[in-house]
């Protein structure tokens, strides 16, 4: 898994921009909650889609990103939590035990 680091809120308007041609996916990851261990561990043993941008970013490093991305967004804060952005907008949202390649692989594919 190549996870490209969201460090910046000036960040979101990129990801915004790049999903209008590749699928922007963010995983916000919580590096002290066994959930979010065990959900960034089942992301990184499978296989990711090919051509989807895949951001991480370290909650408790950097709250606030993660309430900028609720606001732009327009997504409840939850963590763990991955969106998948596609021409702008969140167009899917899971979080705990629910996230999975799977569904981030379908949600990407259309």
């Amino acid at each position: 898994m190549n996870w490209i680091a969201l460090e910046t809120e000036q960040q979101l308007q990129t990801i915004a921009d790049k999903s209008f041609t590749t699928p922007q996916v963010i995983f916000k990851h919580s590096t002290t909650c066994s959930i979010s261990g065990m959900a960034l561990n089942r992301l990184e043993r499978t296989e990711a889609p090919a051509n989807v941008d895949f951001y991480y970013l370290d909650l408790l490093k950097l709250r606030s990103i993660s309430a900028a991305i609720a606001k732009k967004f327009q997504v409840h804060h939850e963590s763990p939590q991955v969106l998948v952005i596609k021409n702008g907008e969140c167009v899917y949202d899971e979080s705990h035990y629910g996230i999975s390649m799977g569904e981030i692989a379908a949600q990407t594919a259309s």
